[in-house]
C-alpha cells in the first residue's frame, strides 16, 4: 500500500514474502525497514525513523509522524513486522529440523551400506577359505596317489620295469596332472567370483549357515565305509503313514509314499489294472498297494476338514453367566415390533414398509435393574415361516404376542409349534389391552385348544397383559423374562473360539457382504478368521445394534460382521478357525457338497422317472421370474412363497434369486429366458436400467411382500387356459320336416322354452340321445330371416351340413362363454 505523500511504505509488492521483511534497531531507535522482493530491494521508512527534512520522529508524537499515518495504522504495521519476524524464525527452525533429519537418514543409510559390505566381504572370505581348503585336500590326495603309483611292487621282476631311457610314459601323467590342476584353478576362480554375491539364503542365514545333523553325518560315514569295503549300499527303508482319501490319483499315491511312480504303476499292472499315473484308483486298491510297499494306511474322508471346528466340551469352571436371548413371535399386525419399540424406546416400526415387519432384527436392551436382554424380532407374515423357525432355534425364551382384540390366528399357531419344536419356554404377552373391544380371557381360552395353559388358567405358562401404546404391563413383562432366565441358569464360555448363528445377511453397496450374527459361545474379535456356511472371511469390523463399532462381541451379543468373501445363507453357523487356509478348505468342501446335492436332487435316477418328468413338464406351463431382495431372509421367504403359487397346469419357476442391486447380468439372464425381474427393496443400477430399456426387459419394484405375491399370482393366472362354460338358452320341438329346393330339409319348429338364436350352438336330440351337434344354417320366421325367436312362437330351422332330421325330434339351443380362471 502507499501513503498520501507517495512514499514507499510496508506494502508487500512484487511478490515479496513476509519472511523477507527485516528490521534493525540501534540505540533504541527504529531504523528503516528493508523489504526484499524478487526484482529489487526497497527501503521503506518506518514511523519514527529519520526524515529527509529533520531528525528522528518518535512513534508516539503525532505532530512529527509522516502525514496520513494514524495510530491504528502504525500499530498494524508494527504487528505485521512482528508476525513476519515470527514466521521467519519458524521457517528457519523448520529448515534446521529438515536438514537434521536428512543428515540422520544419510548416516543411517551409510551405516546400512557399510554393514552390507562387511557381510559381503565376510562371505567372500569364507567362500575363499573353503575353496582353498578343498584345493589343498585335492592336491594332497593327488600327491598320495602319485606316491602310491611310484612305489615298486615287492614281487615285481626287474624285467617288468620300464627302461629309464623311455620318458614318454612318465610325461603323460605329468601332463594330465597339469591339465587337472589348471581346471581346478579355473573352477576355484569361478567359485571365488560367485562367492562374492550375496544370495537370499546367505542373507537369511539359511544356505551358508546350514549344518547337517549328526544322524546324517553318521549315515554318510556308514555308506562311505560300506562302499570302501566293496559291499552294496542299500538305503534304509522309511515307513510312512500315508493318508488315504476315498479316491486318489496314482501319481499322488506314489508321492505320498515317496516311491517311484513307475514302481507303483508296475505293481498295479501285476494286480491286473492297466492304469497310468494320471488315472484315479479307489481307496481299497490303494490300500493294497500301500501295504505291499510296507507303509501304514490312515483312512481319511473329505468331511475330515471340518474336524477342526468340532465343538469342544467346556468345563464348569470356565462357564460364566450370559444374557438371555428372547424371540418375539406372533401373528402379523399383533404389535410385536411396537411392543419391542416400547421396551427399547425406539421407533423401528415407523421405518417398515406397509407397517409390517419383513426382516428379522436383533437388539440388546438394558433394564432399570441392570439386566441385559437380547431380543430377536421376527416377521408375522405367512411367507416368513423360515425366519420364525430360525428365531426359535437360536433363542432361550419365546415371547408369544397375541392381540387381545384378535385372539389366536394362523401365525400364532405356527409360532406355538416352532416354540414346542425348539423345546424353549414360552411367555404369553396379551397386547392391545387398552382397546375398547379387548378380551384377554378369550385369548387365554383359545390358547387352551393348542395345549398352552397360562397361569391364570392354572397352568405353567406365564401370561402378561401389556399395551405397547400406553406402556401398561411392560415392567411385569421384563420381570417375567428375568424370572424365566434365572430359572434357566444360562451360561457360556467367553474364553474360547467364537461360535454363532447368522440371523440375517445382505449385500451392502458400500460395505460388501454383511451378516448379522448372534454369538452363542466364545468371543468374536476383530481380526478373527472364520467360516460360515459356504463362505469364509476375516472380521474387518464389528457393529452393534446401535450402529457403533466394537472390538469384540461376547455370548448372546448380536453384531454385524464385515469381511466376508460372499453372502452366507441365513441360519448358517459361524465358526472361528486358526488359519485362513483351514477356513478356505472347509468353505470349498461345503460348496462342493452343496453343488453335488443340488445336482443329485435335480437328476432323474431311472429311465421311467426321466420320462415321467418330461411328460409332466410338457403339460405344465411355467412362469419364469428373477428375484432380487435386500437381505437373504427375505429372498428365501419370497422364493418359498413363489413355489406355493400354481397348480397342475401352471407354476412359477424362480430362475435366479439373490441379494443386492439388480445388475446387467440379471438383465441378460432375464432377456434370454423371457422373464420379468422383481426387486424387493432393491433397485437396478444405471447400466442395468439402460440395458433393460434397450432389450425390453420388465423390472418391477416392491417394498411389501403382499403386493409382490399378488402380482405374481395374477400373472400366473393369466397363463391358465380359459374355462368354457355352456349356457342353455332354449328348447324347440320339430313338428314337421319340409324339403326346400336349394336349401335341403327345413324343420318346422315350435320354441317350447327360452329363446332360439341364430348365432347359438344347437344339438339334435332323438329319444333324449344326442345324435348331432353343430350350428344353424338358417333361422326364419315366416319368410323373413331373423336373429332370434321367443318362446311359444313357430320358426323354421336348417342345420349346417346335416339333413337327418325327423318329426318329434328336440333341438337344444345353447351358448358357450369363456370364464377367466384364477389361482387360489
Amino acid at each position: 500500500m502507499s501513503d498520501t505523500d507517495g512514499k514507499k511504505t510496508l506494502g508487500l509488492r512484487g511478490g515479496a514474502r513476509p519472511g523477507n521483511v527485516k528490521q534493525s534497531f540501534s540505540h533504541g531507535r527504529t531504523k528503516n525497514v528493508v523489504v526484499e522482493t524478487k526484482r529489487k530491494r526497497v527501503v521503506v521508512p518506518k514511523p519514527g525513523a529519520s526524515k529527509p527534512g529533520g531528525g528522528a520522529t518518535p512513534s508516539g508524537d503525532p505532530s512529527r509522524r509522516p502525514a496520513g499515518i494514524s495510530d491504528a495504522e502504525m500499530a498494524r504495521r508494527m504487528k505485521a513486522l512482528q508476525a513476519a519476524k515470527a514466521r521467519e524464525a519458524e521457517e528457519a527452525a523448520a529448515r534446521e529440523a529438515q536438514e537434521k533429519a536428512r543428515e540422520e537418514e544419510r548416516a543411517r543409510r551409510r551405516a546400512e551400506q557399510e554393514a552390507k559390505e562387511r557381510e559381503q566381504r565376510e562371505a567372500e572370505e569364507r567362500a575363499r577359505a573353503k575353496a582353498e581348503e578343498e584345493e589343498r585336500k585335492r592336491k594332497e590326495a593327488e600327491e598320495a596317489a602319485k606316491r602310491a603309483a611310484a612305489a615298486p611292487a615287492p614281487a615285481e621282476p626287474k624285467a617288468a620295469r620300464a627302461p629309464a631311457s623311455k620318458p614318454a610314459p612318465a610325461a603323460a601323467p605329468r601332463k594330465q596332472d597339469r591339465e587337472r590342476e589348471q581346471r581346478g584353478r579355473g573352477k576355484g576362480r569361478d567359485d571365488n567370483r560367485r562367492s562374492g554375491k550375496l544370495t537370499l539364503g546367505q542373507a537369511t542365514g539359511g544356505e551358508g549357515n546350514r549344518q547337517r545333523s549328526m544322524a546324517a553325518m553318521k549315515r554318510k560315514q556308514e555308506r562311505a565305509r560300506q562302499k570302501a569295503m566293496g559291499a552294496p549300499v542299500e538305503r534304509e527303508k522309511v515307513i510312512r503313514d500315508v493318508q488315504l482319501p476315498e479316491a486318489i490319483v496314482v501319481s499322488e499315491l506314489a508321492n505320498r509314499m515317496a516311491e517311484r511312480v513307475a514302481d507303483v504303476v508296475k505293481s498295479l499292472m501285476q494286480m491286473g489294472m492297466m492304469v497310468t499315473q494320471n488315472q484315479t484308483i479307489d481307496a481299497d486298491t490303494a490300500e493294497l498297494i500301500i501295504e505291499e510297499f510296507g507303509h501304514k494306511v490312515t483312512r481319511v474322508s473329505d468331511s475330515d476338514v471340518e474336524d477342526v471346528i468340532k465343538e469342544a466340551e467346556d468345563s464348569e469352571d470356565d462357564l460364566k453367566p450370559r444374557p438371555p436371548v428372547i424371540t418375539i413371535m406372533g401373528h402379523v399386525d399383533h404389535g410385536k415390533t411396537s411392543l419391542l419399540d416400547a421396551i427399547r424406546d425406539a421407533r423401528v416400526v415407523a421405518g417398515e414398509a406397509g407397517g409390517i415387519t419383513q426382516h428379522i432384527g436383533a437388539y440388546q436392551v438394558k433394564t432399570d435393574g441392570g439386566t441385559t436382554l437380547t431380543f430377536l424380532d421376527t416377521p408375522g407374515h405367512a411367507a416368513f415361516t423360515s425366519m420364525r423357525s430360525r428365531g426359535a432355534q437360536v433363542t432361550d425364551i419365546v415371547v408369544l404376542v397375541v392381540a387381545a382384540d384378535d385372539a389366536v390366528m394362523p401365525q400364532t399357531i405356527e409360532a406355538i409349534n416352532h416354540a414346542k419344536a425348539a423345546e424353549v419356554p414360552m411367555i404369553v404377552a396379551i397386547n392391545k389391552v387398552d382397546k375398547p373391544d379387548a378380551n384377554p380371557d378369550k385369548v387365554r381360552t383359545d390358547l387352551l385348544q393348542h395345549e398352552v395353559i397360562v397361569e391364570k388358567m392354572s397352568g405353567e405358562v406365564q401370561d402378561v397383559e401389556v399395551s405397547a401404546i400406553t406402556g401398561q404391563g411392560l415392567d411385569e413383562l421384563l420381570e417375567a423374562i428375568a424370572l424365566q432366565a434365572e430359572i434357566l441358569e444360562l451360561k457360556a464360555n467367553p474364553d474360547r473360539a467364537a461360535q454363532g448363528a447368522v440371523i440375517e445377511a445382505q449385500l451392502d453397496v458400500g460395505r460388501g457382504p454383511v451378516a448379522t450374527v448372534l454369538v452363542q459361545n466364545g468371543t468374536l474379535r476383530q481380526g478373527d478368521i472364520f467360516v460360515v456356511g459356504e463362505q469364509y472371511g476375516k472380521v474387518r469390523a464389528l457393529i452393534n445394534d446401535k450402529g457403533d463399532r466394537v472390538k469384540e462381541a461376547g455370548p448372546s451379543v448380536p453384531v454385524e460382521v464385515l469381511g466376508l468373501n460372499g453372502t452366507p445363507e441365513a441360519g448358517d453357523v459361524l465358526n472361528v478357525t486358526e488359519t485362513e487356509a483351514q477356513a478356505r478348505e472347509i468353505a470349498a468342501y461345503r460348496e462342493q457338497a452343496a453343488k453335488d446335492k443340488r445336482a443329485a436332487a435335480g437328476a432323474a435316477t431311472t429311465l421311467e422317472q426321466l420320462m415321467q418328468k418330461a411328460k409332466e413338464d410338457e403339460n405344465v406351463t411355467e412362469l419364469p421370474i428373477l428375484m432380487k431382495a435386500d437381505v437373504q431372509g427375505s429372498a428365501e421367504a419370497i422364493v418359498q412363497a413363489m413355489e406355493k403359487i400354481g397348480n397342475d397346469e401352471v407354476r412359477v419357476r424362480v430362475l435366479h434369486s439373490g441379494v443386492g442391486a439388480i445388475t446387467e447380468t440379471d438383465v441378460g439372464l432375464a432377456e434370454a429366458s423371457g422373464a420379468p425381474i422383481f426387486g424387493f427393496n432393491v433397485r437396478a443400477n444405471a447400466s442395468a436400467r439402460n440395458t433393460a430399456n434397450q432389450k425390453g426387459v420388465e423390472i418391477r419394484y416392491y417394498s411389501v411382500i403382499y403386493d409382490l405375491v399378488d402380482d405374481v399370482k395374477a400373472a400366473a393366472s393369466g397363463l391358465l387356459s380359459a374355462e368354457i362354460r355352456e349356457k342353455f338358452i332354449g328348447y324347440a320341438e320339430i313338428r314337421e320336416v319340409f324339403k326346400v329346393t336349394g336349401v335341403g330339409k327345413v324343420a318346422g319348429c315350435l320354441v317350447t322354452e327360452g329363446v332360439a338364436r341364430r348365432s347359438a350352438g344347437v344339438r339334435l336330440l332323438r329319444d333324449n340321445v344326442v345324435i348331432h351337434e353343430g350350428t344353424l344354417k338358417t333361422l326364419k320366421r315366416f319368410k323373413d330371416e331373423v336373429t332370434e325367436v321367443q318362446s311359444g312362437q313357430e320358426c323354421g330351422m336348417a342345420f349346417e351340413n346335416y339333413d337327418d332330421i325327423r318329426a318329434d325330434d328336440v333341438i337344444e339351443i345353447f351358448e358357450r362363454e369363456e370364464v377367466t380362471r384364477t389361482l387360489d
